[in-house]
C-alpha cells in the first residue's frame, strides 16, 4: 500500500519536489501552501506556485492562515498522512509536524548545519562559500536542527549567482525528495528504522537571515571579492543595493546585479581599491549594463 503523503511548500523551489513525487507514482493525498495573496495594482489574487502545479494535477489544497487554527489541524488530521515533507514553507508548530506516522522531513537547501534560516542560497554565496548543497532531516523542537536522512553537496562556479544556484538545487532537491521517500518507505515495509545522522552542535554555525532592506545594502569599507561575492549572492533577487553619484546626478536605492574588481565605466573605492559596477537598475528604470546606462543619462 503506498505511503499517503502530505507536501507542504509555496514558491517555484518547492514544485520540483512536489512535481517529482507525482511523476514517479507518489501523488500526495493534500497540498498546504500559504494563503493567495493580491498583487499588482488590481490587487489580483495570486496562486503560489506550488498551489498552481498542485491544481493541475487534481490535488487537494489547503491554505491554513493560522497552522494552529482548529479548523486546519482536523482537515489535515482527515487525509491520515503516514508522512509530512516540507520544503521552503513555514514553521511548523509541534502539533503539525508530530501528526503523521512516519514523522515531517524537510528538504533544505543548505549543507546543514550551516546556513539554518530563510535564504541559505543567498548567504552561502554573500559569504564567498565554495559548495552547497541540500539536507533532508526529520523536524523536531528546534528550527532546522532535526537528524539528517540525507545530505549532498554542490560547487558554487566561481562566477554563479543565486539564481543559477537555485535553479541547480531546485533540481537536486526534487530528485533527494524522491529518494528519502523512497527509503522512509522500504524501512518502513521491512519494520526498520530509518537510518539518520545527528547534526553537529558544535563548531561555529552561520545562520541565513530572511533578506530585507536593512541586511542587502552594499558595504563599500569591504574588500572587492567580498562586494562581488555579497553582490552575485543576491542577485537576481532581492538584489543588492547602494546609493550612487552618476554624471552629477544622485541616485538613492540602485539595484546593483554585477560587479567586478577593479576599474570600470562606473568605478567605486572600497577597501582595497575599487570595483566596477557592471549591471545595475535605477529606480523606476530597466536592468542594464553600466555603459547602457551611462549611454542614456548624456
Amino acid at each position: 500500500m503506498a505511503l499517503r503523503i502530505v507536501y507542504m511548500g509555496t514558491p517555484d523551489f518547492a514544485v520540483e519536489g512536489l512535481k517529482t513525487l507525482v511523476e514517479n507514482g507518489y501523488p500526495p493525498v493534500a497540498v498546504v501552501t500559504m494563503p493567495d495573496k493580491p498583487v499588482g495594482r488590481g490587487h489580483h489574487m495570486q496562486f503560489s506556485p506550488v498551489k498552481q502545479y498542485a491544481l493541475s494535477q487534481g490535488l487537494p489544497v489547503l491554505q491554513p492562515e493560522r497552522l494552529k487554527d482548529e479548523a486546519f489541524l482536523n482537515e489535515l488530521a482527515s487525509y491520515k498522512a503516514d508522512l509530512q515533507i516540507v520544503t521552503a514553507f513555514r514553521m511548523l508548530p509541534e502539533v503539525v509536524w508530530q501528526m503523521p506516522r512516519l514523522g515531517t522531513f524537510n528538504l533544505h537547501a543548505s549543507l546543514l548545519p550551516q546556513y539554518r534560516g530563510a535564504a541559505p542560497i543567498n548567504w552561502a554565496i554573500m559569504n564567498g562559500d565554495k559548495e552547497s548543497g541540500c539536507t533532508a532531516f526529520f523536524l523536531k523542537h528546534d528550527i532546522d536542527t532535526g537528524d539528517m536522512i540525507m545530505q549532498e553537496r554542490l560547487p558554487i562556479g566561481e562566477h554563479e549567482d543565486a539564481g543559477s544556484l537555485h535553479d541547480r538545487l531546485m533540481v537536486m532537491s526534487g530528485r533527494m525528495t524522491l529518494q528519502a521517500v523512497r527509503l522512509i518507505e522500504q524501512c518502513d515495509r521491512e519494520g526498520k528504522t530509518v537510518p539518520v545522522t545527528a547534526q553537529p552542535m558544535d563548531g561555529e554555525f552561520r545562520p541565513a537571515p530572511k533578506l530585507f532592506k536593512d541586511n542587502t545594502q552594499i558595504d563599500f569599507s569591504q574588500t572587492a571579492e567580498q562586494i562581488r561575492n555579497f553582490v552575485r549572492g543576491l542577485s537576481p533577487y532581492p538584489a543588492a543595493w547602494c546609493a550612487l553619484d552618476i554624471r552629477g546626478q544622485h541616485f538613492d536605492a540602485v539595484k546593483v546585479y554585477r560587479v567586478s574588481k577593479g576599474e570600470g565605466v562606473i568605478s567605486v573605492p572600497c577597501q582595497d581599491g575599487v570595483v566596477s559596477i557592471d549591471e545595475l537598475q535605477l529606480p523606476g528604470k530597466k536592468r542594464m549594463d553600466a555603459k547602457s546606462l551611462l549611454n542614456g543619462l548624456r
